[in-house]
């Protein structure tokens, strides 16, 4: 079902949407298309909501700057000084991140009201970034297929295809806070990777993939994640042409636990140290399903280049459990 949830100044409205499936209520907006809620069970079947989120419009309009749920494109992550070059030719993307550009620019994806249309258990999110948006090349035609499962899993699927060549990099910005409340770094996460790409001062990739043996970036037993994270994790898995399970989060007040499978060949730890007010620092996690960063100008990462004739495709699950005890059981 769908409401009124707010109108933009120029008087768009914007919708929310509400999908509920096997104890599981998604609430998704039009505008950017912001997971503006997921409500869960915890051990005790008591729902909470476990993603941050704004009651209101005004709070996402007035606090663009974490991304808070949002569709994010045409290029999530950062690309260093906002230039890349692609047959020959230079682009130029507004740099909002300080030196590079962050996140599609000034205005991308997440600030656009997207075209919304029930599907069965689900929504087709829809937009044509026209060429040139941003500074990208090609008219963009995107959609995004969002539906709760049988289980009560969240499956995004991504699809794009452009009549120019272009770059493409989409992903969802959820911040995950499975307790409900507080600080999230006491989550406990396990991460399929063996590498991660190390980063200079303004969080652009050195160009190495780095072993995390030895490091605080070893994830891949699961242990409690702490603060201090803004880095991309190389999945042992890689390009995928399905969902696999790459990521475990768990929250042992609750039980609650958040899975994490995607066809893409990275992943955004980002810890939420610099949310702004009103949120609290480390309130919630991201686990950015994506490409790499910077990897229009990193030849040997992933490519992310989308050509006429080619379909851009990705996928992400998030499926949601409880555990009995805090030993696992």
């Amino acid at each position: 079902m769908s409401e009124l949830f707010g109108t933009l100044a120029d008087g768009t409205p914007v919708h929310r949407w509400t999908l509920e499936r096997a104890g599981v209520r998604v609430r998704v907006l039009s505008y950017g298309g912001i997971v503006q809620s997921v409500e869960t069970p915890d051990r005790d079947g008591r729902p909470a909501n476990v993603v941050l989120g704004f009651d209101d419009l005004d709070g996402y309009l007035a606090h663009p700057e974490p991304y808070l749920g949002a569709l994010i494109g045409r290029y999530a992550n950062r690309i260093a000084g906002g230039r890349f070059a692609l047959d020959g030719r230079t682009y130029t993307v507004p740099c909002s991140d300080g030196p590079n550009a962050l996140h599609g620019g000034e205005r991308g994806f997440d600030k656009r009201v997207w075209d919304v249309e029930p599907v069965p258990h689900g929504l087709r999110l829809s937009r044509v970034s026209p060429d040139g948006e941003e500074g990208f090349p090609g008219r963009l035609e995107v959609t995004v297929v969002c539906t709760v499962e049988e289980t009560g899993a969240l499956r995004l699927v991504y699809e794009a295809v452009t009549d120019a060549p272009t770059v493409v990099n989409l992903t969802n910005h959820s911040y995950w806070n499975l307790a409900g409340h507080g600080v999230a770094g006491g989550h406990e996460l396990r991460l399929a990777a063996s590498r991660y790409t190390p980063v200079d001062e303004h969080l652009i990739p050195t160009g190495e993939q780095a072993a995390v043996d030895g490091t605080r970036f070893d994830f891949r037993a699961s242990r409690p994640v702490g603060a201090g994270y803004d880095h991309n994790f190389v999945l042992d898995k890689g390009v995928t042409g399905t969902a696999e399970q790459v990521a475990e989060l768990y929250d042992p007040g609750s039980g609650r636990v958040l899975t994490v499978a995607t066809t893409e060949p990275g992943l955004q730890l980002y810890t939420g140290d610099h949310l702004p007010a009103p949120l609290s620092a480390g309130a919630g996690i991201a686990l950015e399903t994506q490409h790499f960063p910077d990897s229009p100008n990193r030849p040997q990462f992933p490519s992310t280049e989308l050509r006429p004739g080619q379909v851009y495709r990705s996928e992400t699950v998030y499926g949601f459990s409880v555990r009995q005890s805090s030993d696992g059981a």
